[in-house]
């Protein structure tokens, strides 16, 4: 009988849960005749006189038993010589976990137990058919929705020898309102607040490059921090998707301010690129030659009457004056 469940770690892949563990078993050596008594309740002392079996949980990681302020167990036994023996025990076990549907996922999670050490041909283990798995009608998991326990009798096969052994499974479906809240929205109006870019004039570079980066550096935010309970599986998740999804949107409305920028500035005839400068700048030194030529050309030299300058006029009288 399972009492509660919790906590459900996916990055150990485990789970705990605590529970009333019963075994019951007929010992013909222990029945008894006479008395109006139907059982007797045995102290626990007595358990260490009587056959009892060595069950262990397969895949169980570290239970123990309660022990406040007693020893949490007892032993009842029956006039035709069956006891039952009942404990109070907090199982941690392994749970292989798929998570690539997560946080859409359905869990199952499998607790299996048998006898240490005798085999099939002393000890069988089967399940109680009028009461297999009892569930507690008040129990409440925070993240998930227990929607099933199935239950089998299985026999392992080992070199030793075939074991038998009991399995149960646990299937749990995971509460999506805690990820709808914390990332699903927050990724949504992330990506509508980088549309706002689309509606600024495109000479507002500053304004569109900041309001780019910084929607991109939260959204990788998010990202990041939705994975930190999750173990390092080396496959995506849904919600990687989602994830993968919503940057890549944001990152779009980035490369499309720089096209249309690209653009707009080019087909504009503005300066743009590097080689259009050095461009301009030669022609600048060009323009800057020919006024000087021109200036030369225009300083008067005086010489002999009827010569010429260089410039192109006659000199006046005179002596020639080395200039």
């Amino acid at each position: 009988m399972v009492r509660s469940m919790g906590p459900i770690s996916e990055v150990d892949m485990t789970y705990s849960m605590d529970c009333y563990f019963r075994q019951s078993w007929v010992d013909r050596r222990l029945a008894f005749t006479g008395g109006s008594k139907e059982t007797l309740a045995l102290s626990i002392s007595m358990l260490a006189r009587i056959w009892k079996p060595d069950t262990y949980f397969y895949n169980g990681k570290q239970s123990y038993l309660h022990t406040i302020t007693t020893p949490n167990k007892f032993v009842r036994l029956y006039r035709d010589g069956r006891v039952l023996y009942s404990s109070r025990l907090t199982i941690k076990a392994g749970c292989p976990m798929n998570l690539e549907d997560f946080p859409m996922d359905t869990q199952r999670c499998p607790l299996k137990f048998g006898s240490f050490g005798y085999t099939t041909t002393d000890v069988v283990y089967r399940w109680n058919r009028q009461r297999t798995v009892a569930i507690a009608e008040d129990m409440k998991l925070s993240q998930f929705d227990l929607i099933a326990t199935p239950s089998a009798n299985q026999t392992d096969v080992l070199k030793s020898g075939e074991y038998s052994m009991l399995l149960v499974s646990f299937h749990l479906q995971r509460h999506m309102g805690n990820f709808l809240i914390q990332v699903y929205g927050p990724c949504v109006l992330l990506v509508v607040l980088s549309w706002v870019s689309f509606w600024l004039n495109r000479e507002a570079t500053a304004d569109r490059v900041s309001l780019g980066i910084t929607t991109v550096l939260t959204m990788t935010f998010l990202g990041l921090e939705a994975r930190t309970d999750l173990p390092k599986v080396p496959y995506p998740t849904a919600l990687d998707f989602f994830v993968f999804l919503s940057f890549a949107f944001i990152f779009a409305t980035i490369i499309q301010f720089a096209v249309v920028h690209y653009f707009t500035k080019y087909g504009s005839g503005e300066c743009y690129f590097s080689s259009d400068l050095s461009s301009v700048s030669s022609s600048d030194d060009e323009d800057e030659d020919t006024w000087s030529a021109r200036r030369r050309r225009t300083i008067e030299l005086p010489g002999e009457p009827g010569s010429v300058a260089p410039g192109g006029r006659k000199a006046s009288s005179g002596s020639v004056g080395g200039g």
